[in-house]
Order: structure tokens, then C-alpha cells, then sequence
């Protein structure tokens, strides 16, 4: 793909970013994300793999013409990073000072995590112009050793649970339209549990 379809892809997603900046987000998720060694069954001793095994786990190296299934959670977390709001941003979107932002994270009434520029929070939390209605009651039972990707993905995928005019809808979609704050922190304090 070249850098134009590139960058009009990302344009068509909302992102602003060059294809440039992009794929670095991406090379640097890559890095953080995923181990340089391709044999997954190297991870674990004998024991391990054998028992891994006998759970049904395949522990074989990749194909060369299968797909690697890190690549989208890599894609996902370059997207996360690249939409995220500075405080600068998230206070202008909201019309406060950045102190209110980052007292706001202090209190864990928004998330964020430190980056190289400083601070920077998941753009799911925020409306067009405040933060996403009945958050303050959401956050609360996010489990707290939960990666933001995680809790993005949470927040940005349709729920069984939750539906408005018979068609299931994202946490995100549900407080926008109104829906009871208390039904999503219920499914937010599920993430991460057995199924």
C-alpha cells in the first residue's frame, strides 16, 4: 500500500496523522507488544508445554503464509495511542483548566497513562464537548489491572446486554444515548473474568 492509500485510509478513519507518523505508532506497538522469538513454545518449560498442550492449546510456530493474529491487537493499540487526548486537549474539549484534567486522573475519574509527551487519555471518554455521560459511575469498577486497550475495546464494542431498538450497542453508544450508567459498570466489572 503506498503512503497516499495509506494516509487516505486513515483520513476516511478520522485519524490525523501522516502515514509516516503512523506506521512508527505501529513499529513502536509492534516492539511493546510482541516477542521477537516466533516459537511460542519456547516461552514455557516441558512441563509447561505439555500441559498447555493437553488444554488444547497449539503452541506450533506460525506458517509462513498464516496470518499473524498480533497484528491487529498491534494495530489496535498504534489507533488507541494515536487518538488519545493530550490534558491540553481533553481540557479544551471540555472547557476546563488542565489541573481539572489531571486532578480528574488523580481521582481516577479519567483514565490515562504516561507517555513520552506526558499524559494521555483514551478519546472514548469524551463526547464532543464533556466527558461521556455517567463515567463517574463506569470507572469506578474498571478493573484496575486491566491494559487501556482493554477497556477501549470494552467500551467501543457492541455488548449483547446493551440494546437500543432490538440492535446490541457499544457502552460508549449506550451512556451517549442515555442509557443507566449502572448497567454498563456492571459489565465494566466483569472485564477480565471467566466467562
Amino acid at each position: 500500500m503506498s503512503s497516499a492509500a495509506l494516509e487516505n485510509v486513515l483520513a476516511r478513519a478520522g485519524l490525523q496523522v501522516t502515514a509516516g507518523e503512523f506506521l512508527s505508532l505501529v513499529e513502536d506497538a509492534a516492539k511493546r507488544l510482541t516477542s521477537p522469538q516466533a516459537d511460542p513454545a519456547s516461552h514455557f518449560t516441558e512441563d509447561e508445554r505439555r500441559a498447555l498442550s493437553d488444554a488444547g492449546l497449539d503452541l506450533t510456530e506460525l506458517g509462513r503464509t498464516e496470518a499473524d493474529p498480533r497484528a491487529r491487537t498491534v494495530a489496535e493499540q498504534a489507533v488507541l495511542r494515536d487518538t488519545a487526548l493530550s490534558v491540553q486537549q481533553a481540557a479544551e474539549r471540555i472547557g476546563v483548566d488542565t489541573s481539572r484534567i489531571r486532578h480528574r486522573i488523580g481521582e481516577h475519574r479519567l483514565l490515562g497513562w504516561k507517555d513520552r509527551g506526558g499524559w494521555r487519555l483514551p478519546a472514548w471518554q469524551f463526547g464532543d464537548t464533556d466527558v461521556l455521560p455517567g463515567l463517574d459511575a463506569v470507572l469506578p469498577l474498571m478493573p484496575a489491572d486491566q491494559p487501556a486497550l482493554v477497556l477501549a475495546n470494552f467500551m467501543t464494542t457492541p455488548q449483547e446486554e446493551l440494546e437500543i431498538g432490538d440492535k446490541p450497542v457499544s457502552p460508549r453508544e449506550w451512556l451517549l444515548a442515555g442509557g443507566d450508567p449502572q448497567r454498563v459498570a456492571e459489565l465494566a466489572a466483569t472485564i477480565g473474568t471467566p466467562a
